[in-house]
């Protein structure tokens, strides 16, 4: 079962199964959140996806697609950790997704394994980064259903 965990270890975090999908996002709003030039992410059922210690705290923000976001992080650390899309309420979409922040797991060799599979908002990819051989490449948000 994969694990992972925040810079200062006082989250962690488990999924089990396969994901969904496993992309890589270069949308504005993934660039700010991870302080990077994109995500790099797993979308997991959110049924095979569980915090095993430490309280995340959130931040939901509607994003250039529409859809609000709820993404949680560590507060004590700030280490982006994972995402839902949200209702206006703040209740989690019963889409059943998670979007896993990969960075945050443990097993370096299976981040290796796990290309990238698609490549999100391909049109403001820095123009020094190169596409993933074999990922597919989208304009926009994928659909993607648990």
């Amino acid at each position: 079962m994969p694990t992972g965990s925040c810079f200062c270890g006082a989250i962690r975090l488990e999924y089990t199964g396969q994901p969904l999908q496993v992309g890589i996002c270069h949308c504005t709003d993934c660039r700010k959140l991870t302080s990077s030039t994109y995500s790099y992410c797993l979308v997991l059922p959110t049924a095979n996806f569980a915090v095993r210690t430490g309280s995340p705290r959130s931040i939901a923000k509607t994003a250039d697609t529409g859809n609000t976001i709820r993404n949680w992080f560590c507060g004590d650390c700030g280490t982006p950790l994972y995402g839902h899309r949200v209702h206006d309420d703040g209740r989690v979409l019963g889409d059943g997704v998670t979007i896993l922040r990969a960075g945050v797991l443990d097993d370096a060799q299976l981040l290796d394994e796990m290309r990238p599979e698609a490549e999100l908002f391909t049109e403001r990819r820095m123009k020094w980064v190169g596409p993933v051989e074999g990922a597919g490449q989208v304009c926009g948000m994928l659909k993607i259903s648990s």
